[in-house]
């Protein structure tokens, strides 16, 4: 018998930890991580199906797509689906846009033909470029914490395989990859990133700077999973009848749980998404520990949070 390749034994692997029961629907856009992702999860799993996005912003797109699904059918993938979508009047730059719209489009897939999960292609690489993207951005915590392995229906089983094991894969089982134009435009930062930054860092710290960069992202994760159950029950006991907050509950909490409990409060109140950034909460946390007579602060959503006696509360716009 023939000896499996090291890079595919180690994708076969990683998938089949990650297999759930049930149908699971492999998201691949015919780059070399989905279609190693798509090839491993047909190989280990007992009931697996496409679903391949055309954004339709590239010349040529919808060929690629039907050549996907072709190469999903060819080897026993089933259902395969081909969903279009469009970006335009999304929010965000092109990227934030075609994001929204793809894990829409996947959602609605995996709804209508009841799959338990769907696989992203997400390496290893694409974690430590996550975690650059973060800390450029100041994003705090959260936004350390990288890409999750598992979000609702979406998995990520291939956090811990490098990206150059993919395409050796790939080679391996004699797939040709699909080279994505925009992965090496310097127009979008992670094209910078992947390209740029990381190398240079390779470059100056050794090889081990990418597993380490998404070693602590998980690591951050998991820190980051129990500030967030502390800040919930925090945020319960914080209460008042009204549904307001009280200050003498907040004032006694530590900054990293209060800022959590104000971020989830603001965000119960409809002021979530990506538009409520840190400055926001700085300025709820301001009531409670740099109280100066200030008055209400306006959060997304037209909503508007001041200080009324002890409680932090709603008031009219």
């Amino acid at each position: 018998m023939a000896r499996i390749p090291p890079s595919v034994a180690a994708i076969r692997t990683a998938v089949r930890r990650a297999l759930p029961p049930g149908l699971v629907l492999v998201a691949c856009s015919g780059g070399a991580d989905s279609l190693a992702l798509a090839a491993a999860a047909r190989f280990v799993g007992s009931s697996v199906g496409l679903v391949t996005v055309d954004h339709g912003l590239q010349e040529g797109s919808a060929r690629r797509a039907l050549d996907v699904a072709a190469w999903g059918r060819s080897i026993g993938l089933d259902p395969v689906e081909v969903a279009t979508v469009s970006v335009t009047g999304l929010p965000g730059g092109p990227e934030a846009a075609a994001r929204t719209a793809r894990y829409g489009a996947l959602s609605a897939v995996a709804s209508r033909v009841g799959a338990a999960a769907v696989l992203l292609g997400h390496t290893r690489d694409d974690q430590a470029e996550t975690v650059l993207l973060a800390l450029a951005r100041g994003a705090g915590t959260r936004g350390l914490s990288g890409m999750p392995r598992q979000k609702g229906i979406f998995g990520r089983p291939l956090l811990d395989v490098a990206r150059a094991d993919t395409r050796k894969a790939c080679a391996a089982l004699g797939l040709v990859p699909w080279e994505d134009p925009h992965n090496s435009d310097p127009a979008y930062a992670r094209s910078r990133v992947r390209w740029a930054a990381l190398p240079a860092l390779v470059e100056a710290l050794g090889p081990a700077v990418v597993a380490n960069l998404a070693r602590s992202a998980e690591q951050i994760a998991a820190d980051n999973a129990t500030l967030d159950a502390l800040a919930a029950a925090a945020l319960d006991a914080a209460y008042t009848a009204d549904r307001a907050l009280d200050l003498g509950v907040l004032a006694a909490l530590a900054p990293a749980i209060r800022t959590r409990v104000l971020h989830s409060w603001a965000k119960v109140l409809g002021a979530g998404g990506a538009a409520l950034s840190h400055r926001h909460v700085e300025a709820l946390d301001a009531f409670v520990t740099n109280w100066r007579g200030q008055g209400p602060v306006s959060l997304p959503g037209g909503i508007r949070v001041a200080r009324v006696r002890e409680e932090l509360v709603r008031v009219p716009d």
